[in-house]
């Protein structure tokens, strides 16, 4: 299914916001890990925003997701409060780490793995 304009301009909207958040709160660094907001996506009926945080190294994504949560409260406020004349309703905000990076990384690796093979082999 795919997105109507309306979903991807809140989730620009959001996006930017958040970005901006994130810098202003200190988020962009957690414990030596390297933050940013990877790409929001709001459902249909708008009341839903799933923000997907790319965290690296990806070792210490758990870490930096419960500190993200911890602040969800301070982070929603500031949020509303920037949006509050563009969106009738403030969407829910859920965090899911973006592991993204991570496949591409795994995937190459494997490429790797089957090219080596591939010399290796005898024709």
């Amino acid at each position: 299914m795919t997105e109507s304009k309306r979903q991807k301009q809140v989730a620009g909207v959001l996006h930017e916001e958040l970005t901006g958040i994130f810098n202003k709160l200190g988020l962009n660094m957690i414990g030596g890990c390297l933050v940013s907001i990877a790409s929001v996506k709001v459902t249909p009926d708008l009341l839903e925003a799933r923000v997907y945080i790319s965290a690296f190294p990806s070792e210490s994504s758990a870490d930096v997701l419960k500190k993200i949560e911890e602040l969800s409260h301070e982070i929603k406020k500031t949020l509303a409060s920037k949006i509050k004349h563009q969106l009738r309703r403030m969407p829910e905000v859920k965090y899911f780490i973006d592991d993204t990076l991570e496949q591409v990384f795994r995937l190459e690796k494997l490429f790797e793995e089957i090219h080596k093979e591939e010399k290796n082999k005898p024709e």
